[in-house]
């Protein structure tokens, strides 16, 4: 299927497999409080699933959906050689993931059980390599810096401010990591700041400075707020921007990363901060109703006649 040419985006952030597993019974039957100081305990999980994720592999997923040419810069172990072939497949430029030999790449282990209780594993692996990653040559005219290492994520974001690139700041997972002197550091640099309503608190709470005067210093700050919409806080205004209503509510995880890749492309389109953000929910609105954060497969032409339907917006002719 043909797209327009669209102007190349690097796309900072982690690329991982998520194993996701159902135990068929309740967690709390089976971890006995006054034995928690010797914990032993066995799930049957009849139920398992490989998924691909990760920050920047789930945004260039929904960004080449809409058109666009994503340039995803991320560090893998040796096991990402299906990971990379799916990613050429769909025509993503894969020159800029890192292959780190000796190590796994990341990976995500979830057990959930009947009530959505979850136990998850984290292992790093290769991403915990990725500020070796040297995007200086990475071709695009706008980025983001998503959730990653640490020192991977200001490696990046330091490397696209000498650039001159400007670029999206999406805390997310990696709010953890980052103090107040952290924060305000990247914000000196970016040029956007993507937040969910919990992570805005967060972050004004370690900077001491609200999201208006965060804003402020910004093109755009943005706060998403799941069915209840997104806040657009640009040019000394505070715009709400209305959520559409999913087909279904089957799995809330990598909405945030379809968010993101829809604005991404607004931007690259050239409209304005509160077109992209309707662009960005209703990718958002797409993503949760399919399990996995990389499992929905709409054309550009149904994502174009669903935007037209909610917004009265329509996506450029191919």
């Amino acid at each position: 299927m043909a797209h327009p040419e669209t102007a190349p985006v690097i796309i900072c952030g982690s690329i991982a497999f998520d194993t996701i597993m159902v135990f068929e019974g309740k967690f709390q039957e089976h971890i006995l409080p006054e034995q928690v100081h010797a914990l032993s305990v066995s799930f049957l999980v009849p139920s398992m699933r490989k998924e691909y994720g990760g920050c920047a592999g789930n945004i260039a997923y929904n960004l080449r959906l809409l058109g666009g040419t994503p340039v995803p810069v991320a560090t893998v172990g040796e096991d990402a050689g299906e990971y990379l072939q799916r990613m050429r497949a769909q025509g993503i430029n894969v020159d800029w993931v890192k292959v780190v030999p000796g190590t796994f790449t990341a990976q995500c282990f979830i057990t959930t059980d009947l009530v959505d209780n979850q136990i998850t594993a984290f292992h790093p692996g290769a991403m915990s390599a990725s500020a070796t990653n040297d995007l200086t040559a990475a071709p695009g005219v706008w980025g983001i810096v998503a959730p990653d290492s640490k020192e991977g994520m200001f490696a990046h974001a330091r490397r696209l401010h000498a650039r001159g690139v400007p670029f999206i700041f999406d805390l997310g997972q990696a709010m953890p990591l980052f103090n107040g002197d952290d924060l305000r550091d990247m914000l000196s640099m970016a040029q956007v700041l993507t937040v969910n309503d919990y992570e805005a608190r967060v972050v004004e709470q370690r900077t001491g400075r609200s999201m208006a005067e965060i804003a402020a210093g910004l093109q755009a700050a943005i706060v998403t707020r799941g069915e209840k919409g997104s806040t657009l806080l640009t040019g000394g205004q505070e715009i709400h921007i209305d959520a559409i209503k999913a087909d279904a509510v089957v799995d809330p995880t990598g909405c945030g990363d379809a968010y993101r890749a829809g604005l991404l492309y607004g931007i690259t389109l050239g409209w304005n901060w509160e077109d992209c953000c309707k662009l960005a929910s209703l990718m958002g609105s797409i993503k949760v109703a399919s399990r996995g954060p990389q499992n929905h497969v709409l054309s550009r032409e149904e994502i174009s006649a669903r935007l037209d339907r909610s917004y009265g917006l329509s996506l450029p002719h191919a």
